[in-house]
């Protein structure tokens, strides 16, 4: 049943076993239990660099990932387009289907067994990286409203984990150490880039908001930042943080 967790497999043991992951193609059985323990239909995690080469894994049909492939859907796809623009997560039926081309394709996934709903993270990592973390199922909107509402926070936390372990595995993708900033900064950092209000940011970090504004002023001084927008987008650049 959607998002019924409890009964599947404990969501810690995934995290931790996905942790001892060694290679890229171990992360493909990590989705897989991820899929299970939600209890949806898919998950797919996606990166494409800024010289156009892409990875992925996850649980659509072959027959449906290599067709996607040749008819380029990557170009026309609305989730890539509109989670390109954005930092945060996204749900389906609040991108931009209207355009011929984004019917015809989404025809296409429906005939190919892509659910109707579905829930994309984006993530930004260093040297041009671009990912999405999606969840993919068959169910009613009001279904699909509740299971976002309950697990979204945790959708996003994986997200970042997924794709930080896939990091590993590519040297030359990895962020440069964060040497200019301390680690409660880039905390942060990290947690107003991915759309944290800054009292949550203080919240998740059990912190107050006026040691919240110490560390947010002292990262954008030592980034050269005019403004808290300004400090991520240069922190993001420099692989500083990633999300």
């Amino acid at each position: 049943m959607l998002g019924q967790m409890e009964n599947r497999v404990n969501l810690d043991q995934i995290t931790t076993e996905l942790d001892d992951t060694c290679a890229l193609e171990d992360l493909q059985a990590s989705i897989e239990k991820l899929r299970d323990a939600f209890g949806v239909d898919h998950m797919v995690y996606h990166w494409v660099d800024s010289a156009g080469e892409q990875y992925g894994c996850g649980t659509y049909d072959d027959e449906w990932v290599q067709r996607y492939l040749v008819k380029q859907y990557l170009r026309v796809d609305p989730v890539v387009v509109g989670c390109f623009q954005r930092f945060h997560p996204v749900d389906w039926k609040r991108l931009d289907w209207s355009g011929k081309p984004a019917r015809s394709f989404l025809a296409d996934a429906l005939r190919h067994g892509v659910g109707n709903q579905g829930y994309s993270i984006p993530i930004r990592g260093p040297n041009g990286q671009f990912a999405l973390f999606t969840v993919n199922h068959n169910a009613s909107d009001e279904d699909w409203a509740r299971f976002t509402e309950t697990h979204g926070r945790d959708l996003i936390l994986i997200a970042h984990f997924f794709n930080r372990k896939a990091l590993e595995f590519e040297p030359g993708r990895q962020p440069e150490p964060a040497r200019n900033l301390s680690p409660r900064e880039v905390d942060a950092m990290t947690l107003l880039a991915m759309g944290y209000s800054r009292a949550q940011v203080a919240d998740s970090l059990s912190i107050s908001e006026h040691t919240l504004r110490v560390y947010i002023e002292s990262a954008r001084f030592k980034l050269g930042a005019l403004n808290t927008t300004h400090a991520i987008a240069r922190a993001l650049s420099r692989g500083l943080i990633v999300v």
